[in-house]
């Protein structure tokens, strides 16, 4: 059964999940349960063998404002709020290690997530923003998008994944620029950066087109997209030999499927294969 959320809004359409933000009078803001809430939507997602492909986009003005500052003055940053009083200073300092330590799990559960994941990206996207969509496989931008480290500019150091993923996406000197500066770098220069895959006009057209793109993964085999993302995280992270050593390990294991003999009938017949994933 899926979990009544309130910071987030999970829509399904045939085979694509859609993770939306849905708090636009709050411009998105990330509190400790919209963390929370998105770790069990992508649990919940990867679980699901009907869905086949995920986007994530948000309501509102803004795709997100980042991490809510209010609730991490009273909190978080304050020593554990009502709570910290009396306690000692390595005590709340552990504390505070291991929120950061569970908010870095919420967004790695993205990543972990067999299933595609495609940020629809509109308007600013900063800070936890961009440690939400850095864990995605792919993303999209309208024109007016901006993207910011902007943890710098309030004197923290990004600590839920962006500084560990950004440097593949971008490379050294624009991943540097980012965090050191904290400025915004716009769509054009995501796009030229490779922070994103395309940029569309406007909102409506990113959508439809996040949305088509997911439709086109979808019609695909869920076994071997899902297992080219599990071979390419494995690959990410090992040597060339150990990737390749990987790759075939699995497709010995998974080459037998049905979706094979589906797609070699489907060839000889001259017609579109129907996948199942099995």
């Amino acid at each position: 059964m899926t979990k009544p959320y309130t910071t987030i809004r999970v829509d399904r359409r045939d085979h694509v999940a859609e993770v939306v933000l849905n708090t636009p009078e709050r411009l998105n803001a990330m509190t400790t349960k919209f963390f929370h809430e998105v770790k069990y939507a992508f649990e919940e997602l990867d679980a699901d063998p009907t869905v086949r492909a995920v986007v994530v986009w948000a309501e509102g003005r803004m795709f997100t404002c980042g991490l809510d500052l209010k609730e991490a003055a009273t909190g978080v940053l304050g020593g554990g709020g009502a709570n910290g009083a009396g306690r000692s200073a390595a005590a709340r300092n552990f504390t505070f290690y291991k929120t950061i330590k569970s908010f870095q799990d919420c967004f790695s559960a993205l990543q972990e997530c067999r299933k595609p994941v495609i940020a629809a990206v509109h308007n600013k996207c900063i800070g936890g923003g961009l440690d939400l969509v850095t864990a995605c496989d792919i993303r999209l931008a309208s024109a007016d998008a901006s993207f910011s480290i902007y943890e710098t500019k309030i004197a923290i150091v990004a600590d839920v994944g962006t500084l560990q993923r950004i440097t593949p996406i971008v490379g050294k000197g624009m991943a540097r620029e980012m965090a050191f500066t904290g400025r915004f770098i716009d769509a054009k220069r995501a796009l030229g950066s490779g922070l994103v895959n395309d940029v569309f006009p406007d909102k409506d057209a990113l959508l439809a087109a996040a949305r088509a793109m997911a439709a086109e993964i979808a019609a695909n085999s869920p076994i071997a997209v899902q297992g080219a993302k599990v071979v390419l995280n494995y690959s990410d992270e090992h040597s060339t030999d150990e990737g390749l050593e990987y790759v075939a390990q699995w497709n010995s294991s998974f080459i037998q499927s049905n979706d094979v003999t589906e797609a070699l009938t489907a060839f000889m017949e001259k017609r579109s294969p129907e996948f199942k994933g099995d």
